[in-house]
Formats: structure tokens, sequence, C-alpha cells
């Protein structure tokens, strides 16, 4: 299965693709220029590198938040187009999970492994989290304890303690700076906090992969955002 898979919830944001679960290539890089204007181009430079084209795209795979609304409207208004053009399926991927799921480390204990909790700059002092465990009969299957969430730094380790009561959780981000080595001693003595890439696009083609294996693929129509907060435009008008 050849897929196309898309990360536009930060500003690093990437694009990959993947045959089956193996990259076949990959263009990211962290810079000011709107995604808007990245993605077609960085699309342009993998096509000339991977040499393929759209039509041969059997699935398409896209970051469906939380992270930037811009960016994320640009990603998954890209992919509904070429999906509806092409007529592929879609597999919709948070962007914590593809967080999660570069998690390495989570011990087993008592047929299940460690919690796993990825996180993400928010801005505004703030970080998008969530909780998330691997069975020990399927490791590489993911499942999401709570609702992905906006928190400050405080409540995000509140979140974990009280989910882990027992055991040493797992604490990993592209952006580990926003939650600073003594706020995590003090809250959760003895647990650190593991840097990961922030290019996400290949691991993104591969929970889609495992999406499209369970069968939970969408079509143009039911692809929605995952924004977890409102808009800055949208909380101005509210607020007024």
């Amino acid at each position: 299965m050849l897929i196309l898979a898309i990360d536009t919830s930060t500003r690093t944001g990437s694009i990959a693709l993947v045959r089956d679960d193996q990259l076949v290539a990959e263009i990211s890089g962290y810079e000011e220029t709107p995604h808007s204007t990245r993605l077609f181009r960085d699309l342009s430079v993998l096509q000339s590198k991977a040499q393929f084209s759209m039509g041969q795209i059997d699935l398409f795979a896209v970051a469906s938040g939380p992270g930037s609304f811009t960016g994320l409207r640009v990603g998954l208004t890209a992919v509904k187009a070429w999906a509806e053009v092409h007529g592929k399926p879609i597999a919709a991927v948070s962007a914590l999970e593809a967080i999660a799921a570069q998690a390495a480390g989570a011990p087993v204990s008592g047929g299940e492994t460690g919690i796993i909790a990825p996180f993400l700059d928010a801005r505004r002092g703030q970080i998008f989290g969530s909780l998330y465990r691997r069975r020990q009969a399927n490791p590489a299957t993911l499942q999401r304890m709570v609702e992905e969430s906006i928190l400050s730094p405080e409540e995000f380790l509140e979140l974990v303690k009280g989910n882990v009561p027992l055991g040493r959780p797992v604490l990993v981000s592209p952006t580990a700076e926003v939650l600073s080595g003594s706020l995590v001693s003090q809250m959760l003595p003895g647990v650190n906090v593991q840097a990961v890439s922030p290019i996400l696009a290949p691991v993104i083609g591969r929970l889609g992969l495992e999406q499209a294996g369970r069968g939970e693929l969408l079509d143009a129509l039911r692809l929605d955002a995952n924004y977890v907060r409102r808009s800055d435009a949208e909380a101005a008008w509210k607020d007024a």
C-alpha cells in the first residue's frame, strides 16, 4: 500500500511517502513559511525525489490535531481535495498518538505496559496532552486512556499522576522544553521526559496503515479536525 502522510499540526511540518510500513522519502523543516505555501512546494519536491504521481496513492494519512488551527486546516483541506479527486480513503491520525508511538522503554507490568504521556507545546503557557497505554499482547497498538486536552503544565502532570497511581509513566514530546525539569521532579519524582522527533509524517503514515488494517478509514466528507481549543479569531469574537 502506498501512503502519502501529511503533518501540518506544528511549525516543523512534514510530508512523507510510505510503502506499507517502510519510509520511501520525506520532506520536513522548521521554518516561518506558512503551510499553505510549504505543503504544495514540499509535495512537488517529494514527487521529484520519489518519482510518484498522486493517482498512485492508495491512502492519505493526515494529522487531525491537536495543533495549530491554521496549519491543521491547510493539511486537512488539501487531503480532503486529493481524496475526493482520486477516490481514495483517509486515515485521520492524532498528532499526540504519533508522538506517543515514538516512546521507548515503557515497562511491562501486570499484562500491560506502562502509561505513555505525550504532550506538545500549545503556546500561551499551555500544552496539548493525553495518556496512552500499550497492550502486552500487541505492543504496537496504542490505546488512548483520556481525551486530548489543553492544559497548564501543572494540570497535565496532575492528570498523569492521577491516572498512574503506581508505576512510572513515560513522558514524551518533541517540545520537551515546555515542561521544566524541576516541575517534573517535584510532581513526578524519578520520571524524565523523552525528547522525540518533531517529524511526524513517517509515523503518521505507519499509524494510518494500522488504521487501514482495522478498517477505521474515512472519506473526504467525514474527515474533521480535533482543534481542542478555539481559534484565536473565534475566541476573540466570543469573548467580545
